[in-house]
């Protein structure tokens, strides 16, 4: 071999004996059900010839073999050779890639919940739409080709996209930090074509463009790609690319004020093959518009770098942002004024003395000194509003709408000030100095500025905590005010103390 070349991969000539010994008694298996009556179902399927949309249906019979075979499966899972073909695929080294390549949904665990669908699906392949289940010896050097194969792509080369919904860049692509790329439809070359010219339910999403917004006209889609980075391990790579888009829904959903979306049905490549589907299970739903002009997307990349880095400590923290976006996933902005109001609780108020004590700490960190007093009311107001919503009493208004926002800006605004540092993350000790010195915040959202010139390597956490690493709510040396605690520590005499005589003043609904 000479300098720079790669060597192939070993071939396994135990785990292709095994394989070809399975397969032949699976097979042989098969046809004694075939020869004792069994029979394998049929379809009438349709095949056109020709471009013209008129043209005329040729009809075929189309043997279902592989609904035959699954109906069998504990069949062929007793088998004698089924357990050692199974011990040995589990240790090849490109099962994961082959599990996702062919779109073969298994289980998490051990070798035989990982391998066994494998070991059925390979024998759907040697056998799909046939009739009977004689042996062809070109399929099933096909099909143990591909599992081969698998083990030969080399790291780096498994891509995920999907569609993203709500965000307009001016940049024709976008790229992020930790292989992210956002991009324009028109810009890709390689994405597959359901992204491409992808609707809300094209791209697999219970919902249609135009958004529910009265007078508003859909801005397009953009479309998320990321690449596994070399050197990552096979296993788990699925869970990694879903994580990544995940984190970066999340970072945009902090980073601005729109609601944006992602197609809840994304579609992977291994090793540049064809594209299967891959089910997210969340996605939200977009309602309006975040257009990032050319001199923000810089801020964006620091932003998002940041979130990936940075997770959260303190366990109020990390539940908020749960929260947070439980809220961007409800299909009704009515419905996540809850999730987002038991986000600012956890915050700021994991007592549950009172909502005035919710709106008073709200005040101090989210409201200029001349603004609390409209801050506060507003809180109390989405309070109340809330217990009309559980009641369905609540009536539909675009004021209250633009409440409900109010809350999810608040608690996007705190919760991207602690991810950049410019909070400390006990926000209740915070507010409460901030309330009993009688001052207030000077801006109710970080300036976005900060984030770069602050750098996105080194950006300041504020002052040294020797306890910031404690666990949550439980720092020993963290200052606090008299006799407010943060969860089950707070005191009996709790409510004697001067900021609960100010949240008894505060008007309730």
């Amino acid at each position: 071999m000479r300098c720079g070349e790669i060597a192939p991969p070993m071939r396994s000539v135990q785990l292709e004996s095994s394989l070809r010994e399975f397969v032949e008694e699976a097979g042989a298996r098969l046809q004694r059900e075939v020869e004792r009556g069994a029979e394998v179902p049929f379809e009438l399927a349709a095949q056109r010839t020709g471009r013209r949309a008129d043209r005329t249906a040729l009809y075929c019979y189309r043997p279902l073999t592989g609904r035959f075979i699954r109906e069998r499966a504990a069949m062929i899972a007793a088998l004698p050779s089924h357990a050692p073909a199974a011990r040995l695929l589990d240790q090849f080294p490109g099962l994961d890639r082959h599990l996702l390549a062919r779109d073969i949904r298994a289980a998490p665990g051990d070798g035989q919940r990982r391998a066994a669908p494998a070991l059925r699906a390979l024998v759907e392949e040697v056998f799909r739409e046939q009739s009977d289940f004689h042996l062809l010896p070109e399929r099933v050097e096909a099909a143990l080709a591909r599992i081969e194969d698998a083990a030969a792509a080399g790291a780096g080369e498994v891509t995920i996209a999907a569609t993203l919904h709500g965000l307009a860049i001016a940049s024709p692509e976008l790229a992020l930090p930790g292989g992210l790329v956002i991009a324009a439809p028109e810009t890709l070359t390689t994405a597959p074509e359901q992204v491409i010219s992808a609707s809300g339910a094209a791209s697999g999403g219970a919902w249609e463009e135009p958004w529910d917004e009265p007078g508003r006209q859909p801005a397009g889609h953009l479309v998320a790609l990321y690449t596994a980075g070399e050197g990552q391990a096979p296993r788990g790579v699925v869970s990694e690319c879903r994580r990544a888009l995940r984190e970066l829904l999340l970072a945009l959903r902090l980073f601005g004020d729109g609601r944006i979306a992602m197609g809840p049905l994304a579609w992977v490549s291994v090793d540049r093959g064809s594209w299967v589907p891959l089910a997210l299970g969340w996605g939200g739903r977009p309602h309006g518009v975040l257009v990032l002009p050319a001199e923000q997307e810089e801020q964006l990349r620091a932003f998002c770098g940041l979130v990936a880095r940075r997770v959260p400590r303190r366990l109020s923290i990390a539940w908020a942002l749960r929260r947070f976006e439980m809220g961007c996933e409800r299909p009704s902005e009515h419905e996540a004024l809850s999730d987002h109001l038991l986000g600012l609780q956890a915050l700021l108020e994991p007592e549950r003395a009172s909502p005035g004590l919710l709106a008073a700490r709200a005040c101090a960190l989210c409201a200029t000194p001349e603004m609390r007093g409209h801050v506060s009311e507003r809180v109390l107001a989405a309070v109340a509003l809330e217990r009309q919503i559980v009641r369905a009493t609540a009536p539909e208004q675009t004021a209250l709408i633009e409440l409900v926002r109010e809350i999810a800006g608040h608690l996007r605004a705190l919760l991207r000030d602690v991810i950049c540092g410019h909070l400390d993350d006990d926000l209740v000790t915070l507010a409460d100095q901030l309330l009993l010195a009688g001052e207030g915040s000077e801006a109710e959202r970080p300036d976005s500025e900060r984030l770069v010139e602050e750098g996105e390597i080194s950006v300041s956490r504020g002052p040294t905590d020797p306890d910031r690493d404690a666990p949550a709510d439980t720092a020993p040396g963290a200052p606090r005010a008299p006799g407010v605690g943060t969860g089950a520590g707070a005191g009996a005499g709790a409510l004697d103390d001067p900021l609960h005589e100010l949240a008894r003043e505060m008007p309730l609904f």
